[in-house]
């Protein structure tokens, strides 16, 4: 029984994915020996061993783990039949989007259908016994349960992909959308300023962008082009839904996106299917997949590079802002030709897109209502979610005009103590900011401030609007920053409660932020989504669930 469970992962873990044919052997391989397995363990001599008092826990959970490897190895084999057409002997094909969006759409039902599959074959491994009294058995399907759960959110991702992309790709008719691309050295609440856009055009088989440009191609004016609901503008001002560079302080990107798409209605009179945003990391992560490119200057793009070089170097080297833009321009669209020429990897694949999306790296909305349904489920979609449940999410917009962003080092504890009976639970959230920029000079560009400050900063110094988007219900029991008792403006944003407050940093400054929280008991997992800026926010959740039961989880 070990064995054929043992022949069984193995076989997997050596799954030649780029290889059909040899991955078509390798599942043929897995499934005949979990298909053993479960033989083994049905008979009735399993059955009566499964209802002995001593080792009967024991042997449900080895039944358990046999029909979640058979279930597993037989839906993986019936998708690797079914998703073959995708793959070519040299990886995904990019430049024939035609049989590519196409396989896709077939692909569907047998991803829905695998999806299915694997979540009840999930749901009946959790009911086997978790403690057996055998650790090598106990370690096994704890084991199992995270490699369930990592197939299955490949899945999701999958299954999402087949879904939308045909038709959002133009597969049955044209598309356009508006393309943003984000500036994380000036933060914003969807990710960064909006330094350039295009429009990408899909359809016919094809995939274009068109009409590259600086954000200054995109026009301000004092009327406001679309109506986020009273909350939103007491909270971001008329400025938010008329002007391009304040288009994206909320962390809702559908507010964003819809914005994007009014303004260029007005400018143009042309209406747009939907938007969809990236930043220079996201620009990194796809130049994993495709490798280096070469602008027309002979200079080398990298993933290694990108970020640092639109982000910080591009500053230094240009003082024309106008140039500096254009070179940006330049990158995006080299990346953009590379990405329909190029043939990824599939093994490399599936995991950089997962990161690209996990990480909101880039983010989509969509004018049609199913597709933007399923978009809103999923990280891409960028929303700001108003289910109940624990949650801490900490946003910063600049609101001194510098580009000192790219220095800005985070982090976030989150306690959470245990649930009391009266439905109510304390957390607590520490959130760290430090202004790392360096002792070097930098272009007065990226210092340089443009709020007018009365008193005269040192150089490098930033002003940041800082806010914490707590639980739906929660309760605000105190502030202190900097270990002063503080105060912070009290507002709601899509059910959250938000609290908020500029602050100064000096240079090199570090400042902490300590949240005293009331929150509704919950038995749901923390949520902290992380604001897409240029350097990761190192996040720390402690949580004691004592007392927190699913009956008080009220989603």
């Amino acid at each position: 029984m070990r064995d054929h469970l043992q022949a069984t992962r193995d076989a997997l873990v050596r799954l030649p994915v780029s290889d059909p044919a040899g991955a078509a052997g390798a599942l043929a391989d897995a499934k005949q020996r979990a298909e053993e397995a479960r033989r083994l363990t049905s008979g009735l001599d399993w059955s009566l061993l499964a209802h002995t008092p001593v080792v009967g826990k024991g042997a449900t959970t080895v039944r358990g783990l046999a029909e979640a490897a058979a279930e597993l190895t037989s839906a993986l084999a019936d998708l690797q039949e079914a998703g073959t057409g995708l793959i070519t002997a040299n990886g995904i094909s990019m430049d024939k989007v035609r049989p590519l969006l196409a396989g896709l759409e077939s692909a569907a039902p047998a991803l829905r259908d695998a999806a299915a599959r694997i979540d009840l074959t999930r749901s009946r491994l959790v009911a086997t016994p978790h403690y057996t009294g055998v650790g090598e058995i106990d370690q096994a399907r704890a084991t199992a349960l995270r490699e369930v759960d990592r197939l299955s959110g490949w899945l999701g991702i999958a299954e999402d992909a087949a879904a939308l992309l045909p038709p959002m790709l133009g597969h049955h008719g044209p598309r356009r959308y508006f393309l943003a691309f984000q500036t994380n050295a000036e933060a914003r609440g969807t990710g960064g300023l909006v330094g350039a856009f295009g429009i990408l055009n899909a359809g016919r088989g094809r995939i274009g962008i068109e009409r590259l440009a600086s954000n200054a191609s995109l026009d301000s004016s004092s009327t406001k082009v679309a109506d986020h609901g009273p909350a939103f503008l007491a909270r971001y001002g008329p400025g938010a839904l008329s002007m391009p560079a304040n288009s994206n302080l909320s962390p809702h990107f559908p507010y964003a996106a819809t914005t994007w798409a009014a303004l260029w209605r007005r400018q143009t009179g042309q209406r747009l299917d939907g938007a969809i945003a990236t930043d220079p990391v996201g620009l990194a992560y796809l130049l994993k997949l495709i490798g280096p490119v070469k602008l027309p200057s002979g200079e080398t793009v990298s993933a290694g590079n990108v970020v640092d070089l639109t982000e910080r170097a591009a500053y230094a080297r240009y003082s024309d802002q106008g140039e500096r833009k254009r070179f940006l321009i330049t990158i995006a669209s080299a990346v953009s030709e590379a990405m329909m020429r190029t043939r990824p990897e599939p093994a490399a694949l599936l995991p950089t897109l997962s990161r690209l999306v996990e990480e909101r790296r880039i983010q989509i909305w969509s004018r049609r209502t199913a597709e933007q349904r399923r978009l809103a489920a999923t990280p891409l979609g960028g929303v700001l979610p108003e289910k109940p449940g624990p949650f801490a999410g900490l946003v910063v917009n600049n609101s001194a005009g510098t580009k000192l962003d790219y220095y800005l080092e985070r982090s976030l504890e989150y306690e959470l103590s245990p649930c009391s009976a009266d439905g109510s639970r304390v957390a607590r959230v520490r959130i760290r900011l430090g202004n790392d920029v360096p002792r070097v000079k930098l272009p007065t560009y990226v210092t340089d401030r443009l709020d007018y400050p009365k008193h005269r900063p040192a150089v490098g110094s930033n002003l940041l609007w800082v806010s914490l988007y707590a639980g739906v219900g929660a309760k605000l029991g105190g502030v202190r920053i900097d270990g002063k008792s503080a105060a912070v403006i009290t507002e709601v944003e899509r059910s959250h409660p938000v609290y908020s407050t500029m602050l100064e940093f000096a240079p090199r400054q570090a400042r902490t932020l300590d949240f005293l929280l009331v929150e509704p008991a919950s038995a749901a997992p923390p949520a902290v989504p992380v604001q897409p800026l240029a350097r990761p926010q190192q996040t720390r959740i402690i949580e004691d669930r004592e007392g927190c039961t699913s009956a008080q989880d009220t989603r």
